[in-house]
């Protein structure tokens, strides 16, 4: 959802957006040109799927932006080895992108439409390492816990004591903090003593997350 908006008609666009938020990581890149992105994305919105910017997906949501997707992801440092946990589905594209990175992603999105669709694009896609569930994603997925890695595409002050009580000793967790609008991409990782913060990745302007551990739905 950051506000800097690049143009494209080919994954090959995306890449070059991707490049230019600075995402170094091969194997990332590679997922994003293999991952067609016109297949996650509303059918009337086909024609701009490779515009680097949100787009609408119903409820108020928008998808998370191509390169700002990457970032995060980045943020992971996935090896291929990793059970991760992403919170907030959407459409599908973000989740692609990680089940072409990890050992196997774990999935859940509050609205049951968005993970029905979400299910079908992975499926045309041939994506079977991913297990997606409707719910409340600030409650994390704890039977399917701990995490490697957990990405959170919504916004709020803090992160969920939850998903910090889920993710493994030494694993990293990245989530936009603030308000919902304007936030700070954070990278935390676990420790002995808790959750560390330990780099911005970028700033940008995420939905909020609503939930028992987020904002009032």
């Amino acid at each position: 959802m950051d506000e800097m908006m690049t143009a494209g008609t080919s994954p090959e666009d995306l890449i070059r957006a991707v490049r230019a938020m600075g995402v170094r990581d091969e194997r990332l890149l590679e997922a994003v040109r293999a991952t067609p992105r016109a297949g996650f994305v509303p059918a009337d919105r086909v024609a701009i799927a490779y515009h680097d910017e949100p787009i609408p997906i119903g409820h108020g949501l928008v998808t998370t932006q191509p390169s700002l997707s990457a970032r995060m992801i980045e943020g992971l440092g996935l090896g291929g080895t990793e059970h991760v946990l992403e919170i907030g589905t959407g459409l599908g594209f973000q989740t692609a992108l990680l089940a072409r990175l990890a050992a196997d992603v774990v999935t859940i999105d509050l609205w049951a439409d968005l993970v029905r669709q979400a299910r079908r694009n992975l499926a045309r896609q041939g994506i079977g390492n991913v297990e997606l569930l409707v719910g409340d994603g600030g409650r994390g997925v704890p039977d399917r816990a701990p995490y490697d890695g957990i990405v959170v595409s919504a916004a709020f002050p803090e992160v969920p004591p939850p998903l910090v009580e889920q993710l493994r000793l030494g694993g990293r967790l990245v989530q936009p903090i603030g308000p919902g609008g304007r936030e700070e991409v954070i990278l935390f990782q676990r420790t002995v003593t808790g959750l560390e913060r330990r780099q911005v990745l970028t700033l940008a302007s995420f939905v909020r997350l609503h939930g028992r551990y987020g904002f009032p739905s």
